[in-house]
């Protein structure tokens, strides 16, 4: 687990050398891409699924070590029912094509997170078996944030520290922000360095509440099916521009 001074360190590393280590994405616009192009909402999210590939791809050429991608929020449940089951659908397709075994050849590593306590049997078993599969590669990872929810998150978390000290395995007063890091999602990794959210949308939408404590936030009008390397640039060029201080004072940083 990284402790806060050494991501400091290391985001001004990364700053100086104008790369983020952990891009995360909330990829939002499918739907009013599919209304501006006039075609079904399912022809968006298609499009959207052909966006993430691709980036994958760029962030892989550019060196990124993890890429994390806001996929299905907890929320999304509460979309309509033949909005959720075409989402479902075409998730199960992706993960049946042969786009994991693509990763897999390419030394990624892919992992999910979220409760997948609603996914459907056949699903659990493709997402564990992508998972499974990837384990031992040592590329670029990534995330699938997929019924994922931020508040789900540090709930989840609450939990299993319960559980610890119910099961007398941790003291109550030793509880503090490195412990819960060990039970959050993405605990084991650097935090994000950069959360790009496209379609126009300015908020989070309940995405890695816990994560995105020091994370650059980047808003671009572009809908997501439409977002390409030359979009990923212009986010990495003002991500570049950024001082990071981590509660220091500019001085502080500049001087280290």
């Amino acid at each position: 687990m990284t402790s806060a001074n050494d991501a400091a360190t290391r985001a001004e590393k990364d700053r100086k050398n104008n790369l983020p280590r952990h891009i995360a994405v909330i990829m939002d616009g499918n739907n009013r891409w599919s209304k501006q192009h006039n075609k079904n909402g399912v022809s968006g999210h298609r499009a959207g699924a052909v966006a993430a590939r691709n980036l994958v791809s760029i962030c892989l050429k550019k060196n990124i070590d993890i890429l994390t991608l806001f996929v299905f929020s907890s929320e999304n449940w509460l979309r309509p029912k033949k909005e959720v089951n075409s989402l479902m659908a075409l998730f199960l397709n992706v993960l049946q094509r042969n786009e994991v075994n693509k990763l897999h050849k390419q030394n990624i590593r892919l992992r999910f997170i979220g409760s997948r306590e609603r996914f459907s049997a056949k699903l659990l078993a493709l997402m564990d078996a992508a998972e499974k599969l990837t384990a031992n590669n040592t590329g670029m990872i990534v995330v699938v944030a997929a019924d994922y929810g931020g508040h789900w998150d540090m709930a989840n978390a609450a939990q299993q520290i319960a559980r610890q000290v119910a099961d007398g395995k941790l003291d109550v007063n030793a509880i503090d922000e490195n412990t819960v890091e060990q039970f959050i999602a993405l605990g084991d990794l650097p935090m994000p360095d950069l959360c790009i959210r496209t379609g126009g949308e300015k908020r989070i939408s309940n995405f890695l509440l816990w994560q995105f404590a020091y994370t650059e936030l980047y808003f671009t009008d572009t809908f997501w099916p439409d977002f390409d390397e030359q979009a990923l640039d212009l986010a990495l060029e003002d991500y570049a521009g950024r001082q990071r201080r981590f509660g220091k004072v500019s001085d502080q940083v500049e001087a280290s």
